[in-house]
């Protein structure tokens, strides 16, 4: 099967010329000038970018996928490939409603009809790895049921494996293989496909940020029902709104569209600055509107964690960065330990000024939040700085937020939305209000600890003499055993000395 699937993806890649990618290696010269006389007859008259996605698109929906999360790599790929792989799609063919009868009933050992009052054969929606359906309760609950495509693990592992072979070959025969870092792309990849087949994960995320959100007028949730869950299933609260990216339906609804794209980066700095924990997947085909107003998330796969070191780096960052202090910059990111220690702060500082300073002589509302710190990333590239996982992220959604910001209201100022979340956050992590909220959170811990002082300074005494005690007997063993050694050899030479003298 491997050996089959392997034909196709060389029969495809042939077809659309990702040879190309692989001879423009120097060395490669001779073999790229005869496949080229070879080949006379393929029309390659479209750019790379643009037969690389219909390749991923010709190679099914895991390889499109792949495509997916790897334009959100912006800060590795070339610019042309990047916005190519950002234009596919969410949606692919549904695989068959019998077969998702047959999981659910594999799931709960009983028949559909005792476990839904009502179930919808035909989806509402189908994606890479799972199909939704409608159904009804018992209770009369009206809920929406994802089920994992049958099948699917062993196609993705097969899958996966002859993406490292090709990332492999890349990094070997490609020159800005290496660079790139496509085994590590992959292995990324891998590693979200891993979370996304566990419903039950992403179920639990589900419920996370809802509760997260629960009395909040910006998003809705949908609640999951953990009864009917299950690695392979997941059942939730049915949800009805308008997709965000149909503005003229929004419209049309009376709903405020400015006020809409203000709100979405409300929801993305709530997320990031006061929880540390955001929706990683937000483009339009995940978001809805309610008659509320409210945005709805749905597909709750990738999520994004941030630390608290995570949180001061990003402080730190954007303190510096609103007082074009750009030598704090790029402390920032040596001290983090993200670029080498060796790092020369000047040469950094300079290349993080010849990124952000152009800016400052724009107006807010033509600055773009996002495509800086893509910039910044591109230009850390050059000293070797490691690019964390999870700002990768973060940038990416802060991408997404910003796009579909400005295509809600082009006249969005993210800058003016955000620095009131910003600010409060540093306050709160950096001065004043920051230090007495940390001690208010360590002090239960003060409590527990406190009456305990005195016998664990009665230990650490105790422990010391102790120790001092132990230390002095072993220094008196080792003087006693100096000294009998001493003793021996003067006896030896008294012994001598008589010997000598007797035989004179």
């Amino acid at each position: 099967m491997r050996f089959f699937r392997l034909l196709k993806i060389f029969n495809v890649a042939f077809r659309f010329g990702l040879d190309e990618f692989f001879l423009s290696h120097g060395r490669l010269h001779p073999i790229r000038v005869l496949v080229k006389w070879l080949t006379f007859w393929r029309q390659l008259d479209r750019p790379r970018g643009e037969r690389l996605r219909l390749a991923l698109e010709a190679l099914g929906p895991i390889f499109v996928k792949f495509g997916q999360m790897l334009s959100t790599r912006r800060d590795l790929l070339p610019m042309d490939i990047a916005d190519e792989l950002a234009r596919l799609q969410d949606q692919v063919p549904p695989f068959p409603s019998d077969l998702a009868l047959a999981t659910l009933e594999k799931v709960y050992g009983k028949p559909i009809i005792e476990v839904f009052y009502e179930f919808e054969s035909q989806p509402i929606a189908s994606a890479s790895v799972a199909q939704v359906h409608l159904a009804v309760l018992h209770d009369g609950t009206e809920v929406a049921v994802k089920i994992l495509r049958p099948g699917i693990a062993p196609i993705i592992s097969h899958d996966v494996a002859l993406m490292d072979t090709g990332a492999w070959l890349a990094e070997a025969l490609w020159p800005d293989g290496k660079r790139l870092k496509l085994r590590q792309v992959v292995s990324e990849f891998a590693r979200h496909l891993d979370d996304e087949l566990d419903l039950m994960r992403e179920a639990s995320n589900c419920s996370q940020l809802r509760r997260n959100f629960l009395d909040s007028s910006l998003l809705l949730v949908p609640e999951v029902y953990w009864d009917y869950c299950h690695s392979r299933v997941m059942v939730m609260e049915r949800v009805r709104g308008i997709p965000i990216s149909h503005v003229d339906e929004l419209r049309a609804q009376g709903i405020d569209i400015p006020l809409l794209a203000r709100m979405g980066v409300e929801i993305f700095f709530t997320q990031v600055f006061r929880d540390g924990y955001f929706h990683a997947d937000m483009h339009p085909g995940n978001i809805f509107v309610g008659i509320d107003n409210r945005y709805i998330a749905v597909d709750f796969g990738i999520m994004g964690t941030l630390s608290d070191d995570d949180k001061n780096y990003l402080a730190q960052n954007f303190l510096a960065f609103f007082r074009r202090d750009y030598r704090g910059v790029a402390q920032a990111h040596i001290e983090a330990g993200w670029a080498p220690k060796d790092t020369r702060v000047d040469d950094f500082e300079t290349a993080i000024r010849a990124v952000c300073e152009p800016i400052f002589d724009k107006p807010l509302r033509e600055i773009s939040f996002g495509r800086i710190l893509l910039r910044l990333f591109q230009a850390s590239r050059q000293f070797n700085v490691e690019i964390q996982p999870q700002l990768v992220l973060l940038q990416k959604t802060l991408l997404n937020i910003e796009g579909l910001g400005r295509d809600l209201d082009p006249e969005l100022d993210l800058w003016k939305t955000a620095k009131p979340f910003l600010e409060t956050w540093m306050s709160e992590q950096i001065g004043l209000r920051g230090f007495v909220s940390r001690l208010q959170k360590e002090a239960p811990n003060w409590a527990l600890i406190l009456p305990q002082f005195p016998r664990l300074i009665h230990h650490a005494l105790v422990d010391k003499r102790a120790h001092e005690l132990e230390q002095r007997m072993i220094d008196l063993l080792a003087e006693e055993k100096r000294q009998t050694r001493l003793l021996a050899l003067l006896a030896i030479l008294l012994t001598a000395l008589l010997f000598w003298f007797v035989l004179q």
